[in-house]
């Protein structure tokens, strides 16, 4: 009887361990596509920084021909890594997704893993265009916008900071990325029933209002950029669900 009760300990306790080990594997392959992702940010960091000083060209140089400069010794150290370290996570990015799913899939039925998947390409087509929208459109206009002429007096030079405006302009396309992604989050709710479509359409102009605050605290606080980020954001609400409701996605 003794023997029967380990037997049966043992089989119940197989797929646990195996899962661990799984999941140990994961973090091994993650962790090493993070380092490899680091060593390249940093052998690229002066692409990178190029890249993300376009934006900031259009701004008058000082009399030495700088627009930035460092206030503290070790602020161009801690810069790099910390730009390496993002850069480097956004580059292993999709092996993190990969390692995730490969140890989610056995779990899902069919019709999840077809949903996840299909959410996972319409996520990258918001990605890229999120990323366009921010980095040629709005980050340009509020550059432009908060350091014009009628908020800096005429006798008043500007002496921007290295890491507080690269870290701003990185900031903001990661936020906007992510706000990007609403429309997925939504369309996936609707189409496992947890959000019925007719609620959402109720909740529009709460919905409007909640898109305007998030757009104050993720951008300057200047309403042509809160605008730029809102009002796409409302578009995308109304989108979402129109498509939801021609795919009868989310009906009671």
């Amino acid at each position: 009887m003794a023997g029967a009760i380990r037997v049966e300990s043992a089989v119940t306790q197989m797929p646990i361990l195996t899962h661990l080990k799984e999941l140990r594997r994961c973090f091994i392959i993650s962790g090493i596509a993070f380092a490899i992702g680091f060593i390249v940010a940093i052998s690229l960091y002066d692409y990178i920084m190029n890249f993300l000083f376009e934006p900031l060209l259009q701004l008058s140089k000082g009399d030495d021909g700088k627009i930035l400069y460092i206030n503290t010794l070790a602020e161009g150290f801690l810069v790099r890594l910390k730009i390496s370290a993002l850069v480097g996570f956004i580059v292993s990015l999709p092996i993190h997704i990969f390692n995730i799913l490969y140890f989610v899939f056995p779990g899902l039925v069919r019709r999840e893993k077809q949903i996840i998947t299909l959410s996972l390409f319409s996520s990258f087509a918001f990605v890229v265009g999120g990323f366009l929208y921010s980095y040629y459109s709005i980050i340009p206009v509020s550059v432009l916008f908060l350091t014009g002429e009628g908020f800096i007096p005429e006798n008043t030079g500007v002496l921007l900071s290295f890491s507080g405006n690269i870290f701003y302009i990185l900031q903001f396309i990661l936020m906007t990325l992510v706000v990007f992604q609403m429309p997925i989050l939504l369309e996936v709710l609707m189409i496992l029933k947890i959000v019925k479509r007719k609620v959402l359409f109720k909740l529009g102009r709460y919905m409007i209002v909640v898109f305007f605050l998030i757009s104050a605290l993720i951008t300057p606080p200047d309403f042509i950029t809160q605008i730029g980020l809102a009002l796409p954001m409302t578009v995308l609400f109304y989108l979402t669900i129109l498509i939801a409701k021609i795919f009868k996605f989310g009906e009671s």
